[in-house]
């Protein structure tokens, strides 16, 4: 073959390649994620043996973060839904791992809404929440969703075995969260207009000396309840309940929990009620606010709390911090309290005006019989899970962890079983069924023979 001829025949193949290329279909392009198909990505600092709380600038709503001095790492509240965005991308700064747990006060959207967003960024091992009787559709849709994901969701009822004794659980490294309220079905949730305030999930968090009280949306009537009970309310901090609503932090809690600082969540639009200002002033606590501060960060040492904020007040240097010193163990005198239910307790019965010491206060958070250990089963949670509500349809809601036992069973069967069981392990998450005592069990079904429950 000549040259020319040899060129000639080069030239067409060349064209014929380029011909076949232009003709591919060009590829497509890559279409939207699912949440569950996006990596996760953590970036937070590893534990450094102090306490940490973040108070989220989330407009009227609640939401603050606690990361332990050995990195446990609890959610109070999610905000509404316009601050699910900002959690998605706030949290994975501050974390290294998912959320050990989330806490949910109660069934109001301007704390619950946030919550899918928040989670589906960077995941959750347990919930737990109020299961109060009367909740939203989108509520319980929300806790079916998260225990379909092998969130294990669970109460705030004292276990069996300790009735008397408040639910606490251990955070690590000193750190205790103990839940104050409510403590159904040991004692009767509150009733009124606002019931599903007045029975928010109240939290006392303790690192040593240092102390916050976070009181989710109760009302005086929630306030007056823990101080006739002789609860311990001091705290070092306070996040004010209600968002500062006048309903809420009457003098006489205020003058119990004596906080050395407050802090209110609460939106530009709807700032704090002026006589809770006032009232916060009388009892000598330096105010944090979120519609005027920004977010609020809030660091102990196990003696004192520092508090920075996002942003500064006019005049201040950036490096300017507030000190509060923590606990010391002199008792704060206070008013008489008169019970919730309206009746004062007798002679010989215990006394509403006497405030537990910090070191008393140490000794209610710390009983064992009705702790609950934040790993207990995060490696392998069931995936959804449901228990019959007072007045309300069944829902999802995966078995509790730790010391408070709990049991399971198929609706398509009569046996239950402790989760343990390999019976209970074949049980599909549509057909699974929870009973928080044995008693409750027995009423429905028999006990299984693979473990005798």
């Amino acid at each position: 073959m000549s040259r020319p001829v040899r060129h000639l025949v080069a030239l067409l193949g060349v064209l014929f390649a380029c011909a076949c290329e232009q003709q591919q279909p060009p590829a497509p392009a890559p279409g939207p994620q699912t949440p569950a198909a996006l990596a996760r990505h953590y970036f937070g600092s590893p534990a450094d043996g102090k306490l940490h709380v973040y108070f989220f600038d989330v407009g009227q709503g609640d939401a603050a973060l606690i990361i332990s001095p050995t990195g446990r790492t609890v959610l109070v509240d999610a905000g509404p839904a316009a601050a699910g965005s900002h959690l998605a991308n706030r949290l994975p700064e501050l974390l290294t791992d998912k959320l050990d747990l989330v806490v949910l006060t109660h069934p109001r959207p301007d704390h619950y809404s946030g919550l899918a967003a928040a989670v589906g960024a960077v995941g959750a091992r347990k919930l737990l929440e109020p299961q109060h009787p009367e909740t939203p559709a989108d509520y319980d849709a929300l806790l079916t969703s998260l225990g379909s994901t092998g969130v294990e969701i669970f109460s705030p009822a004292p276990s069996p075995s300790a009735p008397n004794e408040p639910l606490s659980l251990p955070l690590g490294g000193d750190a205790v969260l103990t839940v104050l309220w409510p403590r159904a079905p040991t004692e009767p949730l509150l009733t009124g207009e606002s019931a599903s305030e007045a029975n928010s999930i109240v939290l006392r968090l303790t690192y040593k000396a240092t102390t916050v009280l976070l009181t989710g949306d109760a009302r005086e009537q929630t306030e007056s309840h823990l101080l006739a009970r002789e609860m311990p309310v001091r705290a070092t901090l306070l996040k004010v309940g209600a968002h500062g609503a006048g309903s809420a932090s009457s003098a006489a809690f205020l003058a119990a929990v004596h906080p050395r600082a407050a802090i209110i969540s609460a939106d530009v639009a709807n700032t704090p009620d002026k006589a809770v200002l006032n009232r916060l002033e009388s009892v000598k606590a330096r105010v944090f606010r979120t519609d005027r501060d920004g977010e609020v960060h809030a660091v102990s040492d196990g003696q004192q709390f520092t508090l920075t904020t996002q942003r500064l007040p006019a005049g201040a240097q950036p490096a300017t911090g507030n000190v509060f010193v923590g606990l010391d163990n002199t008792p704060v005198a206070t008013a008489a309290v008169q019970p919730a239910s309206g009746r004062v307790p007798s002679k010989g019965e215990a006394n509403p005006t006497r405030l537990a010491t910090a070191g008393e206060a140490g000794k209610a958070q710390t009983g064992t019989k009705s702790d609950i250990d934040l790993e207990a089963g995060s490696a392998a949670t069931p995936k959804a899970t449901s228990v019959t509500k007072p007045g309300k349809d069944e829902r999802a809601s995966p078995a509790a962890s730790g010391k408070m036992q709990t049991y399971v069973a198929s609706r398509k069967s009569k046996l239950f079983h402790v989760p343990s069981c390999p019976g209970a392990k074949q049980i599909k998450p549509a057909n699974l069924v929870t009973f928080k005592t044995r008693a409750e069990a027995m009423q429905h079904n028999e006990p299984a023979r693979d473990c005798k429950p």
